[in-house]
């Protein structure tokens, strides 16, 4: 059929209006566009960033159940558990009451901070001829390696039995030490290990208050400690950190042991039973978290993990951007990438109980390692700005604001003298939401970067006086312009900022006024103004 000719042309009036190059036609293109194909598309992201947050909100509750529970009522491991001291006097004999431990202390060119793991191990309360320091030194600086060398000759002649041992590579990194360390004749005839990074500094009767765990309860494959840090003051960075990590502590691991008797174990500050470990297959050396590889496969043996929150390991942490990134992409990469790989092990597994197996595939690994980091980053920093694009979009208040303030709340409820610090650090969170996400992308993807292992710089920062110190707010970290620069977090601030700007124009809610603090804070960090300033640069 011929189109009959009009004085407006061939098409029909509506096609031709559209056609018609106009503003009026561009706005009518974009809204028709905008309403029913880009609006669908950000409801169903707000509808599964809804379920992933309450997934998140309903782990959180119940993990600060389980740790108010063992606060308030006092359930601590001494009354879940048998413990009674050691017998004999340890420092004048006394050797038939005490097992053989062997103490390992990883390190690779850690000059800074070698000497304060070595001093702090060899002054450790225990018989001396039932303890056996292990050095594992990685270190591929000679001068360092000479160092840590040195130390332990002095020690020796002190009359503490200290080894100094060394590889030809390093191969399987921090697992491939801890194997070929207990591969030695005298590792093989110790019962338990004790293991302290080279930045950890137990006290002298760290011994004395764990090893009874594991000497009066047959069941108990190990014992995990809390971490105190000797630097959290240093900066507003080093301050969030010990916020984060002190739930951590307190809630997850605090949780995990009471209703589970497991938990991760964190590398360090431990003490494992030998045999548990040669019955878990010993240590492996595919994955860059070797220690939760180790834990997961032990409880899948029928083995129990006791948490210890009153023994407390002095540590660092990070002081620099750089290095907490390295160590955030390793510790995210890791876990997710071994619950690909452990995944249908565990549900195939018949030691374990089916409660256990549901805790370690859903809350351990799914909800805390693969949907924390991305509905964290997903949510905050992308859908709810992009929200304000799109008018025909409606985020829940209860997801929007109830969700997320109960989240903070019980944050709160565990790190109460760092109430003033809650926004600084649910901002930071936000940004390192980013780094996670994509460390989680990389894992559960298994690319070519999966097992890339960087140590965490240690800077040997002493014992403070945080009475004495500032915490400054906003402090350049490298001094070269081209480290000091984050490329993707200022475009994330850019985009942020035209969205909140979009909102104070247009909008009828108030969206803008947290956009743009979350700006800031990508903007703080994407100048590289937060930590301390990087001493390799």
């Amino acid at each position: 059929m011929a189109l009959s000719a009009t004085s407006d042309g061939p098409f029909p009036d509506t096609w031709q209006s559209i056609l018609r190059p106009s503003s009026d036609n561009a706005l009518l293109i974009w809204t028709h566009v905008r309403a029913h194909v880009i609006a669908p598309i950000v409801d169903a992201a707000v509808v599964l960033c809804m379920v992933m947050s309450f997934m998140l909100l309903l782990e959180a509750m119940f993990m600060s159940a389980v740790s108010l529970y063992v606060k308030v009522f006092r359930r601590t491991p001494e009354k879940r558990y048998k413990w009674e001291a050691m017998g004999g006097d340890a420092e004048k004999g006394g050797s038939d009451f005490y097992p053989l431990v062997l103490v390992q202390i990883p390190m690779y060119n850690e000059k800074e901070v070698y000497h304060l793991s070595i001093r702090a191990a060899c002054a450790l309360t225990w018989p001396p001829d039932r303890i056996i320091i292990q050095i594992l030194d990685d270190s591929t600086d000679p001068l360092i390696k000479n160092l840590v060398k040195v130390e332990c000759e002095e020690w020796a002649k002190k009359g503490i039995n200290i080894k100094y041992e060394v590889r030809s590579n390093r191969k399987g990194y921090k697992a491939g030490a801890l194997k070929k360390g207990m591969e030695h004749h005298y590792a093989q005839q110790c019962d338990f290990v004790a293991i302290f990074d080279a930045d950890f500094q137990p006290d002298s009767d760290f011994l004395l208050k764990t090893l009874p765990f594991l000497v009066h309860n047959p069941e108990i494959a190990l014992v995990q400690t809390r971490w105190d840090f000797v630097n959290y003051s240093t900066s507003m960075m080093t301050r969030i950190q010990k916020m984060s990590l002190d739930y951590h502590f307190k809630v997850e691991q605090e949780s995990g042991s009471t209703a589970f008797s497991f938990f991760g174990f964190n590398g360090t500050a431990g003490v494992w039973r030998i045999s548990a470990i040669n019955e878990a297959g010993g240590w492996k050396d595919h994955t860059t978290v070797e220690d939760m590889d180790l834990a997961v496969r032990a409880t899948l043996m029928g083995w129990k993990f006791v948490y210890v929150g009153d023994i407390r390991v002095k540590s660092e942490l990070p002081s620099t951007l750089k290095a907490y990134r390295h160590q955030q992409h390793r510790w995210t990469c890791g876990a997710v990438n071994l619950f690909r790989k452990l995944g249908r092990d565990i549900a195939i597994n018949k030691e374990v109980s089916l409660l256990k197996k549901i805790h370690l595939l859903y809350s351990f690994f799914f909800v805390r390692r693969v949907i924390a980091p991305i509905v964290t980053f997903c949510f905050y920093c992308v859908v709810i700005p992009f929200s304000v694009l799109i008018p025909e979009v409606d985020i829940p208040v209860w997801g929007l604001v109830y969700i997320p303030t109960t989240i903070t709340i019980l944050n709160a409820i565990r790190n109460p003298s760092s109430l003033h610090l809650m926004p600084f650090w649910i901002l930071f969170e936000n940004v390192m939401a980013l780094h996670r996400m994509k460390a989680a992308m990389v894992g559960l993807l298994g690319t070519s970067s999966v097992n890339q292992w960087v140590v965490t710089e240690k800077k040997g920062q002493h014992i403070r006086d945080k009475t004495d110190l500032e915490v400054p707010l906003l402090e350049p970290s490298p001094t070269k312009c081209s480290e000091r620069v984050y490329v993707l977090e200022l475009g994330l601030a850019a985009f942020l900022i035209m969205c909140a700007t979009y909102n104070l124009i247009f909008g009828n809610n108030h969206y803008n006024v947290y956009v743009y603090l979350q700006a800031v804070a990508f903007t703080i960090v994407g100048f590289g103004f937060i930590g301390a300033p990087d001493p390799t640069s």
